[in-house]
């Protein structure tokens, strides 16, 4: 790519050329198997992102809603998780949950931390505060339900995923499906 190109796309970005505001979006819509999905861009196009967006969703067996089709299946919340061979789920109730946190759930090798968004730096201060870091923290859409996806829809519901995760202008992809670790192998 020509160093031109680069030099006007960061100086579109930071604001210093005129075209390049970023927008921030969130597209919503139905993987295969009736998966809900919420996608998060940041784009400077609109027009061409919906389109890409769209093409990613039909090429893959879902298609795209309209805002406010799938939103109110997921809620915005702190999520962090800490391994479990660090703490055990009662050390790691008490301290969370004196931070403000909700929700404490079993993720196999990981205990997920939820907390609404306002707690979300008093969490973490509190681990740290106790000698753990987590693994991963951010503000997150959760799904309040799973879809639990076997055979064919499971297999084209990741394909979608990936292909949402691999687009530039793709922030974060949230969904509610399910899939059970064996069809995982079986499909990786």
């Amino acid at each position: 790519m020509p160093s031109d190109n680069i030099k006007k796309a960061v100086m579109r970005g930071t604001g210093e050329l005129e075209g390049g505001q970023i927008e921030e979006v969130m597209f919503e819509g139905y993987g295969p198997g009736g998966a809900a999905v919420l996608v998060n861009v940041a784009t400077d196009n609109r027009n061409r992102t919906v389109s890409e967006i769209r093409h990613a969703f039909s090429k893959n067996g879902g298609n795209m809603g309209e805002q406010g089709s799938v939103a109110w299946m997921f809620e915005r919340k702190s999520e962090m998780y800490v391994p479990t061979d660090k703490v055990s789920e009662d050390q790691l109730m008490g301290i969370v949950l004196d931070a403000g946190a909700e929700d404490l759930r079993n993720e196999g090798d990981q205990w997920q931390v939820l907390s609404p968004p306002e707690a979300h730096e008093a969490v973490i201060k509190a681990l740290e505060g106790n000698g753990l870091t987590p693994e991963d923290a951010s503000i997150a859409m959760v799904p309040k339900n799973l879809i639990k996806l076997e055979g064919k829809n499971a297999s084209a519901m990741l394909r979608l995923n990936e292909a949402l995760e691999e687009h530039d202008d793709v922030q974060n992809v949230y969904s509610n499906f399910d899939i059970d670790e064996e069809e995982l192998e079986a499909l990786a």
